[in-house]
């Protein structure tokens, strides 16, 4: 009977990304009514981006913006584009009302966190990292009591409006319904502005967000290299065959996001019996592509763990890795 046959795949993640995406579109016209207010510490090129994909979705205007940076001509960079500026952290408290993110360093975490702390009456902003390693129990105990803290792990396509994020919510940010609410609406309106912002159920999943798409564009970068030296090697010049490469992957990519397909469902599509692509797909098989991929993103997810202080004993018997 056809009608008791089930799907060869399922594709529960990229129903996940449509609904996201559905989702990040109602909240950013919701929000972008009332133009956020924004504080970023640290004004480097991942914090430029992101105060870019607020100003060009509307969501948050130049003038309600505010950043500090020690680094002068990364202020002068904001204030080009209508920015609000200061040296001082604690204006940047002081004038953003909605979200303060904190984009710098990691070993800088512990003297913004300070001068957060110092601010007189505090603030009611909620507090977003991008500090990679930093967990939220680091932050909550250096900041002040009741902090709402949400912990983001973006990826360097964020500078291009094409990241992928993953992010979790601390214990107060996510103690009510209605304080997990809001802080979700802000994380998926601000980093949805620049691509992709998806929620893990556990802090400890943002090593494996890490293994995925925090390194996963080096693994793709590998990947359009090696494809394009393959052209090369069968004939076709180097920028042809690295632009064919590049567009080929994000072709790719862009059919599994918007069909909602498995990967290997559009793989299938392509090969014909006999035909020459599973030729090609047999010689990856056989160099071990797959296993390998596996291989990459365990090895980055473990040394994420270590970064973050995670004993060997756990990383293997906790974590299974």
């Amino acid at each position: 009977n056809a009608s008791d046959k089930k799907p060869k795949h399922k594709n529960t993640q990229v129903t996940s990304h449509k609904q996201q995406a559905t989702s990040n579109k109602k909240k950013n016209k919701t929000m972008s009514s009332s133009s956020l207010s924004v504080g970023f510490i640290g004004a480097g090129m991942m914090a430029s981006a992101l105060m870019n994909g607020l100003i060009s979705s509307k969501i948050a205007s130049p003038s309600s913006i505010i950043c500090s940076d020690v680094y002068q001509p990364s202020l002068d960079k904001a204030a080009a584009n209508g920015i609000s500026t200061t040296s001082s952290n604690a204006e940047v408290c002081n004038k953003a009302k909605d979200v303060i993110i904190l984009a710098v360093k990691p070993h800088i975490i512990p003297s913004v966190c300070a001068d957060i702390a110092k601010v007189e009456g505090g603030s009611d902003a909620v507090i977003i990292s991008i500090a990679a390693g930093v967990t939220l129990a680091t932050l909550e105990g250096a900041l002040p009591k009741g902090a709402r803290v949400i912990r983001v792990m973006p990826n360097t396509p964020c500078l291009i409006g094409a990241a992928a994020s993953g992010y979790s919510l601390g214990s107060t940010a996510s103690s009510t319904t209605e304080h997990a609410l809001h802080c979700r609406g802000l994380v998926s309106t601000i980093f949805g502005s620049v691509g992709l912002a998806m929620e893990v159920p556990s802090e400890h999943l943002l090593d494996a967000v890490t293994g995925v798409s925090g390194s996963g564009p080096a693994y793709v970068y590998q990947f359009i290299e090696a494809l394009s030296d393959g052209g090369v090697r069968c004939g076709l010049a180097r920028n042809v065959a690295t632009e064919l490469a590049a567009q080929t992957v994000m072709g790719a990519a862009k059919m599994v996001l918007e069909t909602g397909k498995h990967p290997g469902e559009l793989k299938d599509a392509v090969t014909s019996p006999g035909g020459t692509t599973i030729a090609g797909v047999e010689a990856l098989e056989q160099g071990g592509l797959r296993a390998t991929t596996i291989s990459a993103v365990k090895a980055s997810t473990r040394r994420s763990m270590q970064l973050g202080g995670v004993s060997e004993e756990d990383i293997k018997s906790k974590y299974n890795l």
